[in-house]
């Protein structure tokens, strides 16, 4: 995967999420990290009052949203049109939510960007990534945000490695990705449109667009039908 795969306009329609005049202004979807949580606000502060409902500092839900009783819900945080969020789900601020996405029970979310219709329905957890529209997380499948050695995070490149100056940087997942259950996304991965990881799998480094992710070193192109 080269460098110009893994832009923000290679990997996700920026129509599908109320971020897109913010995601537009940046390169490389880790850029956009650090400041997920003033975007939320600004965004908040915009949002017509009748359409969403401002439940304590700085988290806009709406009116449309299902909220079980037993979800955790911390600011800054927008919950759109639509979306589901079930019991026991841990959000723990700077996070947008898209229209008509699922926060599984269990699921924790922290400094992410979910664009519209994505699912991370099952016991996920997903923090300091982005995930594009109507991708999916299968059951247990998480990204890892911090390398063990607790050094920057690098994205590895066919043409080179891009320094991110980031700690904490999970994955950036593009529109239409299946992630298989029980996988991780380690840090600093990034996954083309249209692509498949198969279960069980831990992924390094990169995938292209409509690929299969077979297990380490194993990535193949899907067949046209």
């Amino acid at each position: 995967m080269r460098r110009d795969q893994m832009t923000i306009e290679a990997l996700f329609d920026t129509e599908k999420t109320m971020a897109k005049e913010y995601l537009e202004k940046y390169t490389y979807p880790w850029e956009v990290l650090p400041h997920i949580g003033e975007i939320v606000k600004e965004l908040g502060e915009k949002l017509p009052e009748e359409e969403y409902e401002k439940r304590g500092e700085n988290v806009w839900i709406h009116r449309s949203a299902s909220i079980a009783p037993t979800a955790t819900l911390n600011g800054p945080l927008i919950l759109g049109k639509n979306v589901e969020v079930r019991p026991g789900a841990f959000i723990r601020g700077n996070v947008l939510v898209g229209e008509g996405s699922v926060v599984g029970n269990s699921t924790e979310l922290k400094n992410v960007i979910i664009f519209d219709s994505v699912q991370v329905p099952h016991y996920n957890y997903v923090g300091d990534s982005v995930l594009g529209y109507k991708s999916h997380m299968g059951a247990a499948s998480l990204t890892s945000n911090v390398k063990s050695d607790k050094t920057l995070v690098k994205v590895h490149g066919e043409d080179g490695d891009i320094e991110t100056g980031l700690k904490k940087f999970g994955a950036a997942v593009g529109d239409y990705v299946e992630v298989g259950c029980g996988s991780v996304l380690n840090p600093g991965t990034v996954v083309g449109r249209h692509s498949n990881i198969y279960p069980l799998s831990s992924v390094r480094g990169c995938v292209g667009e409509n690929s299969i992710y077979k297990g380490e070193g194993v990535i193949v192109e899907k067949e046209e039908r």
